[in-house]
């Protein structure tokens, strides 16, 4: 059986000032929908384009269980956690997809 790999994530819009975090087994695609508009209702209205955050491993369920954490935690922990290995808020995306 093949193994999968799950992204848990965090994007902003180009200020900072608003936060999304997410779950998906295809991060490329799914960010790309993020900056093309098509992401959803939140991520268009906020224009949330900027991938600043992101673990992975191979657990639907505990990705799953790690974003419900994430999301429930202050916007606080959410900077702090960005901040722990993405000081500058740079855009991950051409990070990790040159």
């Amino acid at each position: 059986m093949a193994e999968h790999q799950y992204f848990v994530y965090i994007m902003t819009n180009a200020h900072n000032t608003v936060l999304y975090t997410g779950v998906t087994n295809n991060l490329y695609r799914r960010v790309m929908e993020h900056k093309s508009g098509n992401g959803g209702v939140f991520t268009k209205k906020y224009n949330v384009t900027k991938l600043v955050y992101l673990e992975s491993g191979n657990d639907v369920r505990a990705a799953i269980a790690r974003e419900k954490q994430i999301k429930g935690g202050s916007r606080k922990k959410k900077e702090d956690l960005i901040n722990s290995t993405n000081p500058e808020w740079k855009d991950l995306l051409e990070e990790y997809f040159p």
